[in-house]
């Protein structure tokens, strides 16, 4: 991507944007059947950026038939790979002539700095869907072992027609996803985007049937939790679902499924992650960095955010120092100023809860202070595994250190969580980083970084982090797609006879 601009420059985008409202189903932009809409309010202001089309169950319904129909006939579903490849690249030439664009969009509607929106979740998100739309035509189905009497073809087929339910804090990296292996595998896809975060979804879908994804092949539908998710979930015509949020909410889409259809589910949720910081980790300040930034990007919003920090007693006075350094650099403000490193939380529901957490902070190593209805500074604390502040998701810029004496008692606190999704692990000892990379009950362990891997490395959770299969890489084609066994007899002899 090209170099930032100013703020002034920002500032000029946002005013000349044209907002999508209305949900967008079977090749176009439609207001809900019942009328209704909500506000979608940019939180570093409070300013209500637009009223969006609110969708209900009949929506779901009526996008669910048109998925179901354009599916059917083959429109998408039974075209060449090589075809929805070359569809696919258009739309990642289309989102990178709108990149600007899109970058303003999302930090207007998330409270996301523009410096992450125009480095990191719209070029990751164009990288993404050309990933996949480049592996389309090269994945090669199987031959079963075989006699000279049979061939038994193992082939993958698009499960059909999917829902795909997104969280607030990634929203078009989050879609990206998701869309790019159920496009890629011919599916028909229906989005249900976080009510707080709608705008770029719904361009996204714009520009993708001006790229020719043909009509009823990727629908959004804006709307809130109850009127959207669960009729997504419970609907009867929908084979597979995928999801990103709440653990508590992720369950329930269990529920859906077995008092529905039986749908596949396929759930990433939430984590606590460990950072495990050993005595003989070398370069502490560049240590202090990727616990900076794996505490405090995205405001903390992110589900793989190194929230928990356990470190050797040793060393952990000369690390928190340079943590303390390193924060300083990440300035809390406008979104849409460049330099800022901290925005806005999402919401100004979801910034009380966070400021809630804060009450239970006394003497902060750095930090503990809210501002306005979105604001809270980088935060670190002192605690001891027992605590709130050391055990549920805050999801918000909340540091919590522990302190242990041992790598034991290091991989034992590591583990010491209902969750299971990242970890990071700082050591010069190798022998001492596969063990503990092995021993951490997590689906994504980083040694001497912090990280999600990339976009050819799976990623999800263990324990209640994750539920079904895996988001990136090759795998995450296998949630979109059914095996199916063909099995072609080639001997001229008659099945022996039973009595």
């Amino acid at each position: 991507m090209s170099e930032l601009l100013t703020k002034e420059e920002y500032e000029a985008i946002a005013a000349g944007l044209t907002l999508p409202t209305s949900a967008f189903i079977d090749g176009g932009y439609r207001q809900a059947i019942s009328g209704k809409t909500f506000e979608t309010v940019n939180p570093a202001t409070g300013v209500k950026l637009a009223d969006i089309a609110a969708c209900g169950a009949e929506d779901v319904d009526f996008a669910v038939s048109k998925a179901r129909e354009a599916f059917d006939d083959g429109r998408w579903s039974k075209i060449h790979p090589s075809e929805r490849k070359d569809v696919l690249i258009r739309l990642c030439k289309l989102m990178t002539r709108n990149a600007r664009e899109l970058a303003v969009m999302e930090s207007l509607d998330s409270g996301k700095t523009i410096f992450d929106c125009e480095t990191v979740d719209i070029p990751e998100s164009i990288h993404c869907i050309k990933w996949h739309a480049e592996l389309i035509d090269k994945i090669y189905d199987q031959v079963s072992p075989a006699s000279d009497d049979h061939i038994a073809m193992v082939v993958r087929e698009p499960v059909g027609v999917v829902g795909l339910v997104l969280p607030l804090n990634f929203p078009l990296l989050m879609m990206a996803w998701k869309i790019g292996p159920a496009l890629a595998a011919g599916c028909s896809v229906i989005v249900k985007p976080a009510e707080e975060t709608s705008l770029t979804a719904l361009r996204l879908a714009e520009l993708a049937a001006e790229a020719g994804v043909p009509a009823g092949v990727l629908n959004v539908l804006p709307g809130m939790g109850p009127d959207v998710g669960e009729p997504l979930g419970s609907h009867n015509d929908i084979d597979m679902v995928s999801f990103t949020g709440s653990t508590e909410t992720g369950r329930r889409f269990l529920h859906y499924s077995a008092d529905s259809n039986l749908k596949e589910v396929v759930l990433e949720m939430g984590g606590k992650n460990p950072c495990v910081v050993m005595d003989d980790a070398e370069n502490l300040d560049m240590v202090a960095a990727h616990v900076v930034n794996g505490a405090f990007w995205n405001m903390g919003e992110n589900c793989s955010a190194a929230s928990r920090l356990i470190v050797h007693e040793d060393v952990k006075d000369t690390l928190l120092e340079r943590v303390k350094a390193h924060t300083r650099e990440w300035v809390m403000g406008d979104p849409l100023d460049p330099q800022v490193r901290v925005g806005a939380l999402v919401s100004k529901e979801h910034f009380e809860k966070v400021s809630g957490y804060l009450k239970q902070v006394k003497d902060p190593v750095l930090g503990g202070k809210a501002s306005g209805s979105a604001f809270v500074e980088p935060t670190v604390v002192e605690t001891t595994p027992d605590t709130a502040l050391a055990r549920e998701e805050i999801f918000g810029p909340v540091l919590s250190v522990m302190t242990v004496k041992s790598f034991e008692e290091a991989i034992a606190q590591a583990n010491n969580t209902e969750y299971g999704l990242a970890a990071s692990l700082f050591t010069a000892n190798t022998k001492r980083a596969i063990r503990g990379a092995r021993a951490i009950k997590a689906g994504t362990v980083t040694v001497n970084s912090f990280g999600e891997g990339d976009i050819a490395t799976p990623f999800g959770g263990y324990k209640q982090s994750g539920f079904g299969g895996r988001d990136n890489s090759i795998h995450a084609h296998d949630q979109y797609t059914q095996l199916k066994t063909i099995w072609i007899d080639l001997s001229d002899d008659a099945p022996d006879s039973v009595d």
